[in-house]
């Protein structure tokens, strides 16, 4: 039903972005692309001292999404498609809200220099959700390094993935507002997700 298609969903921290791809991927055959955020030194430093570790985060995560997006278009068979659960330009939309301004220039120099060696999906699904809702599935999964993250944080990505959506004229979007829907728990949200994403 998909074939040949590259596929990203994308949304904040807690929005559900690996169920829905990990899903989407076994449905349709494809190969799965994990954003590898765990290996990341990085992060639970970040979220003690934000301003000390924020560059080399950001550093060290486009690197990471940049090699494994080459590693699977480079090996990628046929039409098989290809489900992700990150956006490459989400490295800058983070970097914009987490660096200084002159980090962030200077980040977005070496963005630009890689960035158009990498496909642009065919479909994003952008699944918006509501500051509350992504607060109880971060608790609901638990993670240590994730206790810290604030209500004004994830306010400041929300915005951040807002405007790209609306300003990037690029990328065939699909926004679903996934805040009243559970695709895991629920069939029938599940196939409503998946009939849009057919039909867009």
């Amino acid at each position: 039903m998909l074939p040949g298609k590259y596929i990203v969903i994308e949304g904040n921290i807690g929005a559900g972005k690996t169920s829905l791809a990990n899903m989407l991927a076994k449905q349709f055959n494809g190969s799965l692309v994990l954003e590898e955020f765990a290996e990341n030194t990085f992060l639970p430093q970040f979220y003690k001292d934000p301003e000390r570790f924020a560059f080399p985060l950001e550093m060290s995560f486009m690197a990471e999404r940049y090699g494994q997006l080459k590693r699977i278009f480079n090996s990628r068979e046929g039409n098989k498609p290809v489900v992700s659960d990150f956006l490459f330009d989400k490295s800058l939309l983070f970097a914009k809200v987490n660096l200084k301004a002159d980090e962030f220039r200077l980040f977005e120099s070496f963005f630009n220099l890689v960035k158009d060696s990498i496909p642009k999906p065919d479909l994003l699904v952008y699944l918006q959700k509501e500051v509350s809702h992504l607060k109880k599935n971060i608790e609901k999964r638990g993670r240590d390094f994730e206790k810290a993250i604030g209500n004004d944080y994830l306010k400041n990505i929300n915005e951040s993935y807002n405007d790209f959506v609306v300003s990037d004229k690029s990328i065939k979007k699909l926004i679903i507002n996934s805040s009243d829907i559970d695709f895991v728990a629920n069939k029938k949200d599940y196939e409503d997700v998946v009939n849009k994403i057919l039909g867009f």
